[in-house]
């Protein structure tokens, strides 16, 4: 059976949210690594904004794909140690 791509979106939606609301940097701000660990951030944020946008206006196959990419920033940068994430759950795959 095909998933829903409207459920999907919004479940992906509130993947990344509730993601963003959890990460913390843990590379020290004046270091390249926080710099870094800043920029992931940034990166993350805006796709979530950039989703939301598309989702409003219809257009579910980029609010997905802007979700995905947003969640990816954060799971790559919990995966190089840029973040402390929580390890139990459903939110990162360290």
């Amino acid at each position: 059976m095909a998933a829903d791509l409207q459920e999907k979106t919004d479940r992906y939606h509130d993947l990344l949210a509730e993601a963003l609301e959890e990460v913390t940097v843990s590379a020290p701000g004046d270091t390249p690594m926080g710099e870094a660990a800043l920029d992931c951030l940034e990166m993350a944020a805006s796709y979530l904004d950039d989703g939301e946008h598309f989702r409003e206006n219809d257009d579910l196959v980029n609010a997905l794909a802007a979700f995905s990419y947003g969640h990816a920033w954060l799971d790559a940068g919990a995966r190089v140690g840029l973040f402390d994430v929580p390890r139990e759950g459903h939110l990162f795959t360290v």
